[in-house]
């Protein structure tokens, strides 16, 4: 049984840097877990380590694309944890700011702990029932690709953000947006 030859970090790169999207898929495999460790060590006010591992993936895309051994004087693995790192704390930093208090404080249809009242524990349940029912309805009414893209939305992705993290083309991604948008709105009159 002969052993298959993986390729280099630095041979994915180039190869990813002119267009091969095997290959920045392949980079974007094997650095996830790299990126979820990294968050874990993590705290972004208002947000989900979810957020976090998606402003990684973000550094680590920019990685791939700005990665030039010559300039960098390190191996890639070296240089996409710094990009993956600087992404994270940014985020913190950004998310931390006064003026991102209204953000922080938002409620998302995706939080478990939905108090946006004092109300009785009947109510919460009430609403709590409301909020799943409302997410199965989503499921059930968005394309797999339209969830994923509309919640990624929703966080307060931009959408060349989204296009980084799916792969996607912009097009691909407004329109998805656009689509949900219209099915959520009819959704919510029914």
């Amino acid at each position: 049984m002969e052993k298959k030859k993986t390729a280099t970090d630095e041979a994915l790169v180039k190869r990813a840097q002119s267009g091969d999207k095997a290959a920045m898929e392949e980079l974007l495999v094997r650095y996830g877990d790299t990126v979820r460790r990294r968050a874990r060590g993590f705290f972004l006010a208002g947000g989900e380590t979810e957020d976090l591992i998606q402003e990684g993936m973000i550094g680590l895309y920019n990685a791939i694309g700005d990665y030039s051994p010559e300039e960098n004087g390190a191996q890639f693995k070296s240089f996409a944890f710094l990009c993956i790192t600087r992404r994270m704390i940014d985020a913190v930093k950004s998310s931390a700011r006064l003026k991102n208090v209204p953000l922080n404080n938002y409620v998302s249809i995706f939080d478990s702990d939905w108090d946006l009242f004092d109300d009785s524990p009947e109510e919460k349940m009430i609403m709590l029932e409301d909020r799943r029912e409302f997410i199965q309805k989503m499921n059930r009414a968005l394309s797999d690709f339209e969830f994923r893209i509309i919640v990624m939305y929703m966080e307060g992705m931009s959408c060349a953000e989204i296009c980084a993290v799916t792969g996607r083309t912009e097009k691909s991604v407004d329109n998805a947006i656009q689509r949900s948008k219209k099915k959520l709105q009819n959704l919510v009159k029914k």
